[in-house]
């Protein structure tokens, strides 16, 4: 994150730092990851500790361009040119760099907390407030203990208004925020059960929050979510909004959903008056109420606070990344056009490894405060750091700085409409292309001609909930110990280089695949990342090698083939991965085999045991623990056995998702993550996790009828009504993965927020559902899972496992990707 700047000197005294200036350098921007480096010449870095030493990046940002580093006391790192800052705790002195950064600002400053809603209640203000006030805020969701300090350091002379969210997870975090943000108007927009595990209780979960406001001169708030609250609340002043407390400053009186709208009516000062909100659904009324209250509770006259909020655009803060016409990749965007956000979707853009080729559509962004050429200069300064091969620009500001942009492959148009005449021309094929945009510019155009037309079933997959049920399972390993991620069966239907790129982007240690064209297809992607194949075929060992895919050897019959292969093909030490069957009789080894096993083994030069691994047959099920602890016994008496044949070490691993929660002692060298990427986990109660499931599938209703009382519904004359009622045909059936043991009442689905069944055969390509008595029609979203509707909850209706519900969706299913 950028700002004017400090230098390296006054910078050691701001963080009380130890450590020798060896050139003294003005810093303007902060860095933290060292895979996102920009404007390194000007950058400091801090090694932030987490599963991993922050000091073990620095060479890795070093090599990047950076030379100035706050690293702890213990590194002895030593890299010549560059300047070492010497601390405790790396971040407390980001946090308290950034505080002082803050102190050098007289500005009003919005802080912003609550369960939900604080992105968008964020982006609404600054739609709101815009016109009157220079507003720095924070980037998408920068609201925790890192992105806080890297948001507020972004504060310039030029700024007249801050509006910065601060998220929590547990206890002792929000003074350290509070500290940062010094806000001086406060807003609470909801109370809900997000990072409830995280706290004791809700009320101390409350409590936490608050601590933001301990300082600020006034505090809006739903005065329902703090009516038992009202003695931890103290601020000079308060302006609270209600449906049902009628001393509410703003108390709500009725409101009317129409036509897209909601028409709300309210008592401010003991007048009546009235806001048209251009949402109908009740979390974004609630949080469009929240900046309706902010703005009278900032002196805006009720005319023009009506004005402007019936004005609200909607907010998207999540990138889309989705497949393209001519095998593109497709990353939309196409809603938020600002120099942070743009910085954060390259680094997506960039993280994507499926084509060699990356393009970037951008329009002319506003509202940036910048002169026009300071700002484009840093624009083509950013792009050309991140290695963009084709720019498209789109606006008469980017045309004016053309000759800024120095791209192997650069296009410039005056409006939307012009680049869409143009488009066959600029021969899209095997790029990602990342489309971003200002709204006025109707992006979403270019987004639509771009993509590849699917029909309206569509699996939702977010990868963010995927990185943080990484990270929830890693918090949970000993220190040390690998990740192998599995992502056979298009990564149990979610995807393939969608998934491996971002895991491989943070890290894994290992892929697993079932197959070598499963492989073979990551290799194809780009995924440089070790792919162990779990059933390797003998056909195709040319393959496997070429790819560099290393196979589960798990019989004799195949130790002998690979063996026989790598001899005539003159290759040594090829890397292979020992399976032991410990009591699954699937695949491997059995106890009776090792003593011959290592005899093969240790004579051999053609092949390198890389692991030794076997597979808990029941890690989630307590009443098979004794067997689980047989399994160990076994799988260690292999193990031992092995390397002393073998003269050298092996990573060890057995534990699977549910073992890494009930079997900590069996996770040895590497624990195999599958399921339990996606959000499942077999080992633990439903919502007693941190778990998220990732993926969400949606299709659409094609047509409603009403019908008569005893009518037969579909194939074989199998579904009716017991009364006449209203039945809805979605566009999904047994081809997309929606089986027929759903039907008849089997399944249910959610249509506009109620469960109904279904009624009839599933056929093909769709299933009917009984919506009597609910207010539906044709085009409406319905979801088949999700979060409010699990797929465990999926599974247990038809007598299945979630991991058969998730690996059956199939591929004409169209997968939309989400990252925040």
């Amino acid at each position: 994150m950028q700002s004017k700047g400090y230098l390296v000197s006054a910078i050691k005294a701001i963080i009380r730092a130890g450590g020798v200036i060896e050139q003294d350098q003005m810093i303007s921007t902060l860095s933290t990851d060292s895979r996102r480096i920009t404007n390194a010449q000007s950058a400091l870095f801090f090694a932030l500790n987490g599963r991993r030493s922050g000091n073990e990046f620095v060479a890795e940002a070093y090599a990047a361009g950076i030379r100035n580093f706050v690293v702890t006391l213990d590194t002895g790192i030593n890299l010549p040119g560059a300047n070492f800052l010497l601390v405790d705790d790396v971040l407390a002195a980001l946090q308290q760099l950034a505080a002082y950064h803050r102190s050098q600002f007289n500005l009003e400053v919005i802080g912003i907390t609550g369960s939900n809603g604080k992105t968008i209640v964020k982006e609404w203000l600054f739609q709101l407030l815009g016109a009157d006030q220079h507003i720095v805020r924070n980037p998408k969701s920068y609201n925790s203990q890192i992105g806080v300090p890297l948001s507020v350091w972004q504060i310039d002379e030029q700024d007249t208004l801050g509006i910065f969210e601060a998220g929590i997870s547990t206890v002792n975090e929000m003074d350290k925020l509070e500290a940062i943000i010094r806000p001086t108007i406060g807003i609470l927009t909801h109370i809900g059960p997000a990072h409830d595990e995280g706290f004791v209780s809700r009320s101390q979960k409350i409590q936490e929050k608050l601590k933001l406001f301990k300082n600020v001169n006034m505090l809006v708030y739903q005065y329902d979510l703090l009516s038992d609250h009202e003695s931890d609340i103290h601020v000079k002043q308060i302006f609270t909004w209600s449906r049902n407390f009628k001393e509410a400053d703003l108390h709500i009186l009725s409101g009317i959903v129409n036509d897209g709208h909601a028409h709300l009516c309210a008592i401010y000062l003991g007048e009546q008056i009235e806001s048209l909100i251009p949402f109908t659904d009740e979390a974004s009324i609630e949080n469009a109420i929240t900046c309706w209250a902010t703005l009278l509770a900032m002196g805006y006259s009720p005319i023009e606070a009506g004005n402007r909020i019936k004005t609200l655009n909607p907010v998207s803060m999540r990138l889309e990344l989705k497949n393209g016409i001519n095998n593109c990749s497709v990353i939309d965007d196409s809603y938020n056009s600002d120099v942070q956000s743009l910085e954060i979707a390259l680094n997506f853009l960039n993280q994507q490894n499926q084509h060699p080729k990356r393009t970037l559509v951008l329009s002319d962004i506003y509202q940036t405060g910048l002169h026009q050429d300071e700002l484009y200069r840093q624009v083509a300064s950013l792009i050309r750091e991140k290695g963009v091969d084709k720019f498209i620009g789109i606006g008469d500001a980017l045309a004016k700085f053309q000759a800024d942009f120095s791209v192997a492959e650069k296009y410039f148009y005056p409006d939307t409409a012009s680049l869409l005449r143009h488009l066959n021309s600029l021969r899209f094929a095997g790029e990602t292309i990342l489309i971003k945009g200002s709204r006025s510019f109707e992006f979403e155009r270019i987004s639509q001609a771009l993509s590849q037309k699917a029909h309206e079933t569509v699996m939702e997959i977010s990868l963010d909930k995927l990185l943080q049920n990484l990270n929830y399972f890693r918090a949970k390993l000993n220190p040390g110990v690998k990740v192998m991620a599995m992502v056979k069966a298009f990564s149990y239907g979610s995807g393939t280089f969608e998934v491996a790129n971002i895991l491989q982007y943070n890290k894994v240690d290992y892929l697993a695949v079932a197959y070598i064209d499963e492989g073979v297809s990551l290799r194809q992607a780009g995924i440089s990342l070790p792919i162990m194949v779990l059933n390797p075929e003998i056909s195709a060992f040319d393959k496997l090698v070429e790819f560099e895919l290393e196979p589960e050897i798990f019989s004799f019959n195949l130790l002998d083939e690979f063996v026989k292969y790598a001899r005539a093909q003159g290759i040594s030490e090829y890397p292979v991965h020992i399976k032991i069957d410990t009591g699954m009789h699937r695949l491997g080894f059995e106890d009776t085999d090792i003593d011959q096993l290592c005899n093969r083994l240790k004579e051999n030069s053609y092949i390198r045991v890389r692991s030794v691994f076997s597979h808990l047959v029941a890690s989630d099920a307590q009443e098979h623990d004794e067997f689980t602890k047989l399994q160990i016994v076994r799988f260690e008496r292999a193990f031992t056995l092995i390397e002393k044949a073998l003269g050298y070490s092996v990573i060890k691993h057995l534990d699977n998702t549910s073992g890494i929660t009930r079997w900590p002692q069996a996770q040895y060298d590497m624990v195999r993550l599958g399921i339990g990427l996606y959000g499942i986990d077999a080992a633990a109660k439903p919502g007693s996790n941190g778990l998220h499931p990732i993926a969400a599938l949606k299709t659409s209703v094609s047509q409603v009828r009403e019908i008569e009382a005893g009518d037969t519904i579909g194939y074989n004359r199998k579904g009716s009504l017991s009364k006449a009622g209203k039945i809805a045909t979605v566009r999904i059936g047994y081809a997309d993965g929606y089986l027929r043991a759903f039907g008849n009442g089997a399944g249910k689905m959610l249509v506009n927020g109620r469960l109904v069944p279904t009624v009839g055969n599933i056929s093909m390509d769709m299933c009917t559902l009984d919506v009597s008595g609910v207010d539906v029609k044709e085009g409406d979203e319905v979801i088949v899972f999700n979060d409010k509707l699990p797929i465990e909850e999926l599974a247990r209706q038809i007598g299945t496992i979630p991991y058969e519900i998730l690996t059956n969706v199939s591929q004409r299913v169209k997968r939309v990707y989400f990252y925040e």
